[in-house]
């Protein structure tokens, strides 16, 4: 048993009611106002050793993540959830509850309740996108309330948003140590990850607990080339290992799964609506939130300024179309202002299959290496 079905398990067996959600930016405040436990299933390479199942039902084209995705939901893990929620992203993400519900039918497992919304993927001033989101919240938490048995109770909701934001604030400044180079950065990634997988109340716990009082260990060797890294999901540990052992040092993170997840707290309000407007509208920018893509070029461009990154390495999912679409110009606009990129595009490999991606980040450490000492 893997380690996160090991840890769903547990909260089962905690008499928690799971909701399993995708993809990486689900009301997490709204479910845990009313008694259950949101957990994102995103980045489920390390579970998913087969895809025979999801195979069945989605293209060899299709992302890994969509893949390990539904291959996890259809094997052991349905039976632990209680539920399942989903917004939509990309075009094959905002087609997976039918995909897997017809995947439960096949192979006779209970049907799961599912929780979707639509985030207007047009520009956050357009007419009606405010109202029409608001609605669609309105009308989640009259579902939620039909299927907990319980009503809407602000103050929960408000001490919910507070949990969160505890959690978000303490990432931050895990992230700041990280990028110093006080908190190695294998560490500041796998705490971060278990975000998505534990109770918020046990994340912040590990939180406090990882977060040095003092800086354990000294600063990165500013004589090393710092980078900022970008993707879906952070390397694989072993080219984390290889960044390290190149000399690079991490100074900045755009991953997905770390920094666009945690990186944004909304104003707290009772109101759900007005509260998931902020959310999904100001939220960092993302490429699977469309409406905020706009402002990914300059929030990059701010962070590759501010953190004096040398360089930009991007861990590309392959079939990421999305996030495939954004790069040539994210590229070109950053060689333009002297920062060197490196794309890498990886599909769950582990092993000798990284081999060239580990030579490709060798060769480009040495670049750097070259570009400073010239």
């Amino acid at each position: 048993m893997g380690e996160i079905l090991a840890t769903l398990c547990e909260l089962k067996n905690q008499g928690r009611r799971l909701v399993g959600c995708f993809p990486l930016y689900p009301p997490l405040e709204l479910l845990h106002s009313f008694g259950l436990t949101p957990v994102t299933l995103w980045g489920l390479s390390s579970e998913v050793t087969d895809l025979t199942k999801s195979d069945r039902h989605l293209q060899n084209y299709t992302c890994h993540v969509a893949r390990c995705l539904t291959e996890f939901v259809l094997g052991d893990a349905h039976a632990l959830l209680d539920a399942l929620f989903m917004y939509n992203a990309c075009d094959t993400l905002r087609n997976l509850p039918e995909i897997i519900e017809e995947g439960l039918k096949e192979e006779g497992a209970r049907l799961l309740p599912m929780f979707r919304l639509h985030v207007p993927a047009v520009a956050k001033e357009r007419t009606g996108v405010r109202a029409y989101l608001k609605d669609r919240i309105t009308s989640m938490v009259c579902d939620l309330e039909e299927f907990t048995g319980r009503p809407f109770s602000p103050e929960t909701f408000l001490a919910s948003i507070d949990l969160y934001r505890i959690q978000r604030e303490l990432c931050a400044e895990i992230e700041d140590a990280a990028c110093r180079g006080t908190v190695p950065f294998p560490t500041f990634v796998r705490i971060l990850q278990l975000a998505h997988f534990l109770p918020v109340e046990a994340h912040i716990e590990l939180l406090d607990a990882e977060i040095p009082e003092e800086d354990d260990l000294p600063p990165h060797d500013l004589r090393h080339p710092g980078v900022m890294v970008s993707g879906i999901l952070p390397p694989p540990r072993q080219l984390i290992e290889t960044m390290e052992a190149s000399g690079l040092r991490v100074v900045a993170n755009d991953i997905a799964s770390l920094k666009r997840s945690l990186g944004y707290n909304p104003a707290p309000t009772a109101d759900p609506g007005e509260y998931y407007c902020d959310f999904y509208l100001n939220h960092y920018p993302c490429s699977t939130l469309l409406a905020s893509s706009d402002r990914r070029i300059e929030t990059i461009r701010r962070a590759v300024h501010d953190s004096s990154a040398e360089g930009l390495i991007f861990f590309g999912e392959k079939f990421c179309e999305y996030e495939y679409f954004e790069f040539p110009h994210l590229g070109g606009m950053l060689r333009a202002q002297g920062t060197q990129t490196l794309f890498l595009e990886l599909t769950g490999q582990t092993g000798e299959g990284l081999d060239a991606p580990r030579n490709r980040m060798e060769a480009f450490a040495e670049m750097l290496k070259g570009q400073a000492g010239s």
